[in-house]
């Protein structure tokens, strides 16, 4: 079973949908019993930063979390703010997020000649794979997804980059590491490659 996390930030709802259309049992939950007993989690995300991660402190969610996701290697997909969380740091706050990968998050930053070019990328947007998982290979390439975002994750190590977007110029917007997959996307809100996307993963 799946357990949406429910700390209080998300379009908790939306994905909970989109998983019952791809026959995927889940709920959401805020209880920690629920979350230990889950096959898989899913850490949504819409707000800021520091905002997040007071919440996930504010329930009592960290610790449990964290067990889950780093001692007991459980598949875990962050979307968006979810997906920012799990990196170390974020140029919108001050707390320290997750850090289960060795990335940051920092603003979307244009020079000359990109005053055209809008904060926050919003819309429909490719994304081109980067390295292969198996879960993915149904996929077609180059999908298409939809964005909403001003902030994106820079990732130290080229390992963890799964899939990259250009807005202006080439960002990270998907990371798999292990049991850990983040992506910036909002595959909730991207129809049939979302549903496509969430199906994979939850089945994998």
């Amino acid at each position: 079973m799946v357990v949406i996390v429910d700390y209080g930030m998300g379009n908790l709802a939306s994905i909970g949908n989109m998983l019952k259309k791809a026959g995927v049992q889940a709920i959401i939950s805020s209880d920690m019993a629920s979350i230990e007993r889950a096959e898989k989690l899913i850490l949504p995300g819409v707000g800021s930063f520091d905002h997040g991660m007071a919440s996930i402190h504010k329930s009592g969610l960290f610790p449990v979390l964290n067990d889950r996701v780093i001692n007991r290697k459980i598949p875990i997909l962050g979307i968006c703010l979810g997906m920012q969380l799990m990196t170390k740091k974020s140029e919108e706050g001050a707390l320290p997020g997750f850090g289960w990968v060795d990335a940051a998050t920092v603003r979307f930053k244009f020079g000359q000649g990109q005053n055209d070019l809008k904060i926050p990328h919003m819309g429909w947007n490719t994304v081109k794979i980067r390295k292969e998982a198996e879960f993915f290979k149904a996929i077609i390439q180059e999908p298409r997804f939809y964005f909403v975002h001003s902030y994106h994750v820079v990732c130290a190590n080229e390992t963890d980059i799964w899939t990259t977007t250009f807005h202006g110029y080439e960002f990270v917007s998907a990371f798999l590491r292990d049991n850990i997959a983040g992506v910036q996307f909002h595959p909730e809100k991207s129809h049939k490659m979302g549903l496509a996307f969430l199906r994979a993963w939850a089945m994998s």
